[in-house]
């Protein structure tokens, strides 16, 4: 029985201390503080100059596919049965060459993606994690994660706050 009173006591003390905690919420819109970061600009011209170069390398593949195939069908009634079997294996390697550098190049672009913007989130993620640390905040939720349904009026917006840790105007 003592053991059952002393249980009690220590969770009503426990929901009585938990009750009088102040907490302090805050939001922030995380895809405009990104948006509203320099370095994104920069990194995004990067990965699109990256993009096209790969673009650009894959157009060249096809050019050289199209101009074998055109020359192939134009002559195919004029090669033996042992150059039309070589010529159509160069274009089914060619073919396949495209394929594997397509899918290569799509892996490669996101490994740059990531490469150019993981600096960019953490950067503004230490800069949340000092402004709430800061200014007592017990929780800040994304509103651009899209995850809140809901948030009221006593939550305070932390953008304006992170923006001039940032130094953003």
């Amino acid at each position: 029985m003592k053991k059952i009173l002393g249980i009690i006591l220590v969770v009503m003390m426990a929901t009585t201390v938990f009750a009088q905690k102040d907490f302090k919420f805050g939001h922030i819109n995380s895809n405009e503080l990104l948006s509203a970061m320099p370095e994104r600009d920069s990194a995004r011209l990067e990965l699109q100059d990256y993009s096209k170069m790969l673009q650009q390398e894959i157009e060249a593949m096809q050019s050289e596919l199209q101009t074998k195939y055109t020359t192939y069908m134009e002559k195919q009634d004029t090669y033996s049965d042992l150059v039309k079997q070589s010529k159509e294996t160069e274009i089914q390697e060619i073919q396949q060459r495209i394929q594997e550098f397509q899918q290569n190049a799509q892996k490669d672009l996101q490994q740059k993606e990531s490469e150019l913007f993981q600096p960019i989130m953490e950067k503004a993620q230490a800069a949340i994690e000092a402004v709430s640390k800061a200014n007592g905040f017990t929780y800040v939720f994304d509103l651009g994660a899209g995850g809140l349904l809901y948030h009221s009026d006593q939550s305070i917006d932390i953008l304006p706050l992170v923006k001039k840790q940032l130094g953003i105007e």
